[in-house]
């Protein structure tokens, strides 16, 4: 593919490049060869655009002016994401139901699907046009699946539950499971609460591999517009989560966790229940939250605390054995 016509399918400028020099892939901005384009978004990767062997960049606007091909954009990651699609096209699926499904009388699905082998749905579901089901994907009985639902193998969707149009469920991805909910009786037994709601996840939600969405004790579990949770993460009964919002991997939302648009939860992150975390706010890796998180805001470590004080907080942990002796030397 020509230079130029990457940079006009990318809404990109070109710069100091030949027009017509061919690129026949993409790759990371340290991996790359000859006839590959490659991208600079992180500051950490700037000096990398020097040496890089591709044959043409794509950086920001403002990005310094370098000596290979390059292509400006205003959002040079976005920009890469697209440059992948103009080389690579995932695999498509036709329309057809595999002889090995079991598909109960009652379903009605839209045109266009392809259901895989050993796919089971349940009675009374209802799943829209171009849905794709590949092998052991479970629907329960009474679930309602908007259009274009991709199901990759093994994702479960469990009895009642509400999904929108494009939603996506990655390997054994499990939405509606049992809330984790008992009480104690007058044995000292667990006495488990019947998960009667459901899990709602709106339209163009992605859930990855082995992430469990609980439905709730009563009312829902819902998840917003656009959202996107990462692998094996649980989001627990009753939560309310808002739209275009990050979940990344392995992060925990006991129940009844509310949080907002837009926020940014980064890996191993743990939300005690009952919290709510506002609009746009980012808590850092591994922080645990016991408590609100206001709309905006920055935290980190455990229990969470805003990030710049966090951060001259770790400055000074390796300090404190030698602030610690020079304690005692002054009690002395």
């Amino acid at each position: 593919m020509k230079l130029a016509e990457i940079a006009s399918a990318l809404g990109a400028r070109l710069e100091n490049g030949p027009p017509d020099l061919e690129i026949n892939g993409v790759a990371g901005i340290e991996d790359s060869n000859p006839g590959q384009i490659t991208f600079v978004a992180n500051p950490k990767y700037a000096a990398s655009a020097k040496t890089t062997r591709a044959s043409a960049v794509i950086v920001a606007e403002d990005f310094p002016a370098i000596t290979t091909a390059t292509l400006r954009s205003r959002n040079p990651y976005l920009a890469f994401a697209r440059a992948i699609e103009l080389f690579y096209q995932p695999p498509r699926y036709q329309p057809g139901i595999h002889p090995t499904a079991v598909i109960h009388p009652s379903v009605r699905m839209g045109s266009g699907a392809h259901v895989g082998p050993y796919v089971c749905i349940d009675e009374d579901v209802e799943i829209g046009n171009r849905a794709v089901l590949l092998a052991h994907t479970v629907v329960y009985r009474g679930a309602r699946i908007g259009d274009d639902f991709f199901a990759h193998a093994h994702a479960v969707v469990r009895e009642f539950c509400r999904l929108g149009n494009k939603v996506v469920l990655q390997n054994g991805a499990v939405i509606g499971g049992d809330g984790f909910g008992f009480a104690k009786d007058d044995a000292g037994c667990w006495y488990k609460i019947v998960q009667s709601g459901i899990a709602v996840l709106e339209d163009d939600v992605e859930v990855q591999a082995n992430t469990c969405v609980d439905r709730a004790s009563i009312g829902e579990t819902r998840i917003g517009l656009g959202t996107k949770i990462d692998n094996l993460t649980h989001v627990g009964h009753g939560c309310k989560i808002g739209a275009n919002t990050l979940l990344c991997a392995q992060v925990g939302l006991a129940g009844s966790t509310e949080v907002g648009n837009n926020a940014i939860l980064a890996g191993q992150v743990g939300v005690a229940g009952h919290c709510k975390i506002g609009d746009g706010a980012m808590i850092t890796a591994q922080s645990g939250i016991p408590g609100d998180v206001a709309g905006g805001a920055t935290v980190s470590g455990s229990p969470a605390i805003d990030h710049r004080i966090w951060l001259k907080n770790a400055a000074i942990m390796p300090k404190l054995p030698e602030l610690a002796r020079a304690v005692r030397k002054m009690a002395r």
